[in-house]
């Protein structure tokens, strides 16, 4: 410990955002081990800290901005809630590191601090700071919700984190953040004024401003009490009911149809307005497949599961190109972005609820806000009922019967056409059929990478397929 850090006032730093007596090195090595830091590197080449902003005195809790930078020269931003306690009372969750006789930890681990935040989220108010503020926001003032004490956080996530208030309300804190509204606080938004009632409505968000950036940290939405994960829900009932399961994909389908209708509903919004898809579009996405395709088949290992696809990677390219030779049809409009059955609950009504509208969270900002065509969420979706196939199978030794995912496919994909708008779509079924290839083209190479650099005994699905996509062309 320095000189100047064993005579700062933790809680008076704190309250003033001045948290230069955190050791940057200390705070990065901590950084690196959550499973929401989404960079590759397992080394920093720089964490700084760049901000803080207090929300509360007693114990100290500020909301730290932190700026890393990975030896390759790319750089992220993350939120860090921390929390101060004194070395003396032994904290030991989540700790980060000890600064000037108090430990550092992670704010969201301790149940004081996770009732400030409880306490913040449901009123409007405003935090400030020198020239940091943040604002925390009710989509209705007049239905501010009661005080909220029991706080809960939800585990088993990956890019962010969720405390859930009261078995009531659900927060989502984005860990990593970029200049501009999130996506997913736009989609839940524009859903709500819109109408469409199979989303977990949303309560308030809590946005940050400052000299060097303005960001979306939280947004709230009401808790779907008693609401089955889509995906766990597919593989209890692969167990005992398949066939029910496959009719509950009818109304999924449909679900999904009606949310595209309204995401392209409104000429009038710049945000939301539909487009016309131009050839360049198609032809970049062609592209980046094309590039995908070549460099995964390229270095291809010798292993019997790649039997069917071996030494095709030319046909999978000649396919695609075949593919592409028709028009993009339909329109572009803000899609969900990563759209599979973890994405959805079923709520003890037996309605169907769209969750996490944030889009793919290693794609920038940026790109989560471009319009696509409505297919591709379509696609995701069906890749989804592949794995919940294989997996049934591989984690619980159930085999699912034959045919049941040709059958879900089926189910849902005429949900959704009962209900999707046609303009959204080629026109024509086998234009739409050939559109939808492309992207559980680009799906499944997409998983044959991914699967064998980090899951080598599921390879056989994305090339089961790759196999099957050949086939139907």
């Amino acid at each position: 410990m320095s000189p100047a850090e064993s005579h700062t006032d933790v809680p008076q730093a704190v309250a003033a955002g001045e948290l230069g007596f955190l050791d940057e090195q200390c705070v990065g090595e901590w950084v690196v081990r959550q499973r929401w830091f989404g960079a590759k590197a397992t080394e920093l080449g720089r964490l700084e800290l760049l901000e803080a902003l207090p929300l509360s005195e007693e114990p100290p809790l500020a909301i730290a901005l932190v700026e890393v930078r990975q030896p390759s020269g790319t750089h992220e931003l993350y939120q860090l809630p921390l929390g101060f306690r004194p070395v003396a009372e032994r904290w030991s969750r989540g700790v980060i590191c000890e600064a000037a006789g108090w430990t550092v930890y992670d704010a969201l681990a301790d149940p004081a601090e996770t009732r400030t935040l409880a306490r913040l989220a449901v009123g409007e108010q405003v935090l400030a700071s020198g020239r940091a503020r943040m604002a925390f926001h009710l989509v209705d003032e007049a239905r501010q919700p009661p005080p909220l004490s029991n706080v809960r956080a939800v585990g088993a996530e990956q890019s962010n984190t969720s405390l859930v208030f009261d078995d009531r309300l659900i927060m989502k804190l984005f860990r990593r953040i970029e200049p501009g509204p999130n996506p997913e606080l736009e989609m839940l938004r524009f859903l709500d004024a819109h109408g469409f009632p199979n989303i977990a409505p949303l309560v308030g968000w809590a946005e940050y401003a400052s000299e060097s950036i303005s960001a979306t940290l939280a947004i709230v939405q009401e808790f779907v009490a008693g609401g089955r994960d889509g995906w766990e829900l597919a593989l209890e009932e692969l167990a005992a009911n398949p066939a029910r399961f496959v009719e509950r994909l009818r109304e999924l389908g449909a679900v999904t149809g009606r949310m595209h209708s309204v995401l392209g509903s409104d000429s009038a919004d710049p945000d939301f307005s539909a487009e016309e898809p131009s050839s360049e579009a198609l032809a970049l996405l062609i592209a980046s497949i094309d590039e995908e395709i070549e460099q995964v088949f390229a270095g291809l290992p010798n292993r019997p599961e790649l039997g069917p696809i071996a030494g095709r990677g030319g046909e999978v390219r000649d396919g695609l190109d075949r593919i592409a030779r028709i028009s993009a049809g339909g329109r572009s409009i803000r899609t969900h972005g990563d759209l599979h059955l973890g994405q959805t609950l079923l709520g003890p009504d037996d309605r169907w609820i769209v969750l996490d509208f944030e889009g793919e969270p290693a794609r920038s900002l940026i790109e989560r806000r471009h319009r696509r065509s409505p297919l591709r969420d379509v696609a995701g979706m069906l890749r989804s009922f592949a794995y919940a196939a294989a997996a049934s199978e591989l984690q619980h030794g159930v085999r699912p019967p034959a045919g049941w995912e040709q059958r879900a496919r089926d189910a849902y994909l005429e949900g959704y056409l009962s209900e999707a708008d046609p303009s959204l779509l080629p026109a024509g079924a086998e234009a739409t059929r050939r559109l939808l290839t492309i992207f559980e083209l680009e799906k499944a190479v997409y998983e044959l990478r991914y699967e064998l650099d980090h899951r080598p005994d599921w390879v056989a699905i994305p090339v089961a397929a790759i196999a099957r996509l050949l086939e139907d062309q």
